[in-house]
């Protein structure tokens, strides 16, 4: 394209033409940006700005109006599908190879030089990169080659070391220790490193930190990127750490280090301060501030028009961001007029809030919204669970964004698979899933012995723990050990007690606290808490409900006054109190306990309403993972004070402030529809919690809202009740069908007005149209058609069908 090297030189290139084709469609503030001079120059782009057909219609000119050639163009994003999604808007716009561009991510880019420089950067040319799991298995073996104490120095939290040490630019020899456990992670650091160089390989973290070494080290390596390098874009700029940033200024050397003959880029940052919001990355906002300075950056051109949002959600926005302080400024607007208020919801309790969602979302069905275009945000993935069961009831297809389903988590596979060995010890399949996690020194030969010996033997993998010799089967025995121990603790104890001692007596939550993003793994697991909470007041056991001996034909047995806590001198009841804890199969006669329901409710919720591929379903993310999207109609849930804003934060004027700007992204992702919600109650570690609603409800201007006031008479013609208030015996036979029956109370009502052919909705089952009716009074049931739960028989008076007009 160019003919003349020299053309390439700042200030050397052909005047350019406004007229261009280019710059067809773009907006003031957009052409300005694309036509900057070659200056250093910060380009504020808001929410739905266009950032993306800037950044790469800015590249399209450089190249088309001579001041560059593709080679000496570096472009650096933060993920691969922003990187090839800029490669092929190039090629739509310009007739070029785009393949040669140094165009990527961080990492990719770093891979790409230190391949073209691997010996003077000590590595091997065909070296071999760790991605995070490679690496926490390498960080394992090492533990064990020099007995490291993995209770004392978990690996995991070991692997988080030593990437936050590699994020400072840190090496073992420059990182303080001021203890003994310091100066021990210290020397596993540099044993790690040993390893690495050994065999040739590099984690992400070496990736970066051994190309800025090379950089700053190596001058006639500096210099060459620096004369080639004339134009380096920066997208996303605000989510920069202090490494990354460094590896910048290397390339392109600071202003004063910049002249016709030493080289240097001109830079051009963009991103949005207002969307900084992985500082739990190593992100540093002020990146930003320090890039402005430190290169007398005179151009700064604020992307305010934005094409995504109406107005109202857009004023919402700019009215919440505007409590943080220094920042780079700017507000966004938008002609596509006010459009919808901005919808405000204040439920009875956390239950009540997801039933509310799931109503509003299938009015928005109704009304020709795809169920793709909707999405329901949550600041912490704990609280997927309650919106995943509503959305479950009433079979609506829904998808985890950038996660899993809540049952499906890993961390509540493994709480499960515990309480699955108590219910049932010889359960090989959960055996196999916790005998060694938490760590405990059972390695895969061990394992393998065992399961020869039970092959052999034709029992359980718990029955043949007592074959395996020395210390292998010690280890084992242990297990078994601590498993019989918790087992004994539990008996007796409600449902909620028995998960929350094996949470403790599992080491599960000891287990998480040393992980980098631990906590969040904690909170699911305390989630697990709720969730059972909920369970044995839907189903109708009640909260207090213990599991009770049953006798041999599979009955539970009356109850004695002592027993409950009562006068002992009061007669025997005849009949089970109605907090009994059991749920009895009529065809069977099997009598399953609270802990053995919910396991099965645990199974089937996981099993079922799993949006398949290319499927129309709902979309349910952290506010964190939904970053970049867009929807027509968004629900931001759980606006509580201790959830959102996160109580991590609230002692924190910084941590504040990144939790305001994650509001302010979650606000900014909605097209035509913005819902807000909040719970006066929610459980939290099984017990009830009575919260503050969110400051940023306050912060929000009264001219764009919309506050709902709860309809007593009930949405869709079914009020939301309390948790509580729905802790009768009306979800009796709950997931388990027509086959389970369960100890009732006397109904209050014997007669109902339940007919065919009427559209019902049920608690549990969701809705569903009912095929007969027989029976009278007491005796009274309906045979209802659940869409997602099959047909069923329910009694009158114990299910509580409403009729949906």
């Amino acid at each position: 394209m160019l003919s003349n090297p020299e053309r390439a030189r700042v200030g050397a290139h052909p005047a350019p033409a406004a007229d261009s084709p280019l710059l067809a469609g773009l907006n003031a503030e957009q052409r300005a940006a694309v036509t900057l001079p070659p200056e250093h120059a910060l380009i504020l782009a808001g929410a739905g700005s266009g950032k993306t057909r800037v950044l790469t219609t800015r590249i399209a000119w450089l190249l088309q109006t001579g001041q560059v050639s593709p080679g000496g163009v570096l472009a650096v994003t933060f993920t691969n599908k922003a990187a090839k999604e800029m490669l092929t808007r190039l090629t739509s716009m310009l007739p070029l190879n785009v393949r040669g561009m140094w165009i990527g991510t961080f990492h990719g880019l770093c891979n790409r030089f230190l391949r073209a420089h691997h010996q003077l950067a000590g590595l091997p040319q065909a070296f071999q990169i760790l991605d995070t799991q490679d690496q926490l298995s390498a960080i394992k073996r090492l533990c064990k080659q020099h007995q490291v104490d993995e209770e004392r120095y978990p690996p995991r939290q070991l692997q988080w070391f030593i990437a936050g040490c590699k994020e400072d630019g840190l090496r073992p020899a420059d990182v303080p220790a001021s203890d003994s456990q310091a100066r021990r992670k210290v020397e596993i650091y540099q044993l790690y490193e040993d390893q690495c160089q050994r065999e040739g390989v590099v984690d992400f973290g070496e990736l970066m930190l051994r190309s800025y070494e090379l950089l700053r080290d190596h001058d006639a390596v500096r210099a060459h990127y620096r004369r080639r390098f004339r134009h380096i874009l920066i997208d996303e700029f605000q989510d920069t750490n202090r490494l990354q940033y460094a590896w910048i200024k290397l390339i392109a050397g600071l202003p004063a280090e910049q002249s016709e003959q030493a080289g240097g880029g001109a830079i051009l940052a963009v991103g949005d301060d207002d969307q900084s919001i992985y500082a739990f990355r190593g992100a540093r906002v002020g990146n930003m501030a320090d890039f402005v300075r430190e290169y007398h950056v005179q151009h700064q051109i604020k992307l305010e028009q934005n094409y995504r949002s109406h107005s109202n959600i857009l004023d919402a926005a700019n009215a919440l961001i505007s409590h943080n302080q220094g920042r780079l400024g700017k507000n966004l607007r938008t002609d596509a007029g006010a459009g919808e208020p901005v919808r405000v919801y204040e439920a009875p309790t956390d239950f009540a809030e997801a039933e509310w969602v799931v109503d509003e979302l299938k009015q928005l069905v109704r009304e020709g919204m795809a169920r793709r275009e909707i999405a329901v945000l949550y600041r912490s993935n704990a609280q997927s669970r309650v919106i995943e069961t509503q959305l479950f009831n009433a079979g609506v297809p829904y998808r985890v964004y950038g996660g899993l389903r809540f049952f499906e988590r890993a961390e509540i596979k493994h709480a499960l698979a515990y309480l699955r060995l108590l219910e049932n010890p010889r359960d090989d399949t959960s055996f196999l899933r916790v005998v060694n996690f938490p760590p405990r020194g059972i390695g895969a030969r061990t394992l393998e012995a065992l399961q020869d010996a039970a092959r052999g033997l034709g029992t359980s993998l718990h029955d043949a723990v007592s074959t395996v010799p020395g210390k292998a089967g010690a280890n084992l025995a242990a297990f078994i050990a601590r498993l019989d121990v918790l087992r004994e603790q539990t008996a007796g104890h409600t449902l909620r007690e028995i998960i929350e001692q094996m949470l403790e007596a599992s080491g599960l939550i000891e287990h998480y606290r040393g992980e980098k993003e631990g906590q969040d793994r904690i909170e699911n697991l305390q989630e697990l808490v709720n969730a059972a909470e909920s369970f044995v007041m839907q189903e109708g056991f009640g909260r207090d409900a213990v599991a009770l001996p049953v006798d041999e034909q599979g009955a539970v047995p009356s109850q004695s006054p002592a027993s409950q806590g009562l006068d002992p001198d009061a007669p025997m009841l005849d009949e089970p109190l109605p907090s009994a804890p059991a749920v009895v199969d009529a065809d069977t006669g099997e009598t399953l306990s609270p802990l053995a329901a919910f396991l099965t409710h645990a199974a089937l919720e996981a099993g079922d309403n799993q949006a398949q591929a290319g499927q129309d379903a709902v979309q349910l993310m952290t506010v964190h993972a939904s970053k970049g999207l867009e929807f027509d109609a968004v629900f931001i849930t759980g606006l509580e004070e201790g959830l959102f804003p996160h109580e991590n934060a609230l002692s924190d004027a910084g941590g504040l402030e990144e939790e305001r700007r994650l509001m302010y992204v979650a606000i900014t992702r909605a097209r035509q529809r913005l819902y807000l919600s909040h719970a006066q109650t929610r459980l939290l570690h099984g017990q009830t919690r009575y919260n503050l609603r969110s400051r940023f409800l306050d912060e929000l201007p009264e001219d764009v809202l919309k506050w709902l006031t709860p309809q007593r008479g009930g949405f869709a013609s079914i009020a939301p009740q309390p948790i509580a208030a729905r802790a009768d015996w009306a979800g009796a036979r709950g997931s388990f069908g027509s086959n389970f029956s369960a100890p009732q109370p006397s109904p209050a009502s014997t007669g109902h007005a339940i007919r065919a052919g009427q559209q019902v909705f049920h608690v549990k089952f969701g809705e569903g149209r009912v095929l007969a009716v027989e029976g009278a009074g007491d005796d009274a049931r309906a045979q209802v058609d659940f869409p997602r739960h099959g047909v069923k028989w329910l009694a009158l008076a114990i299910a509580k069908l409403t009729v949906v007009e």
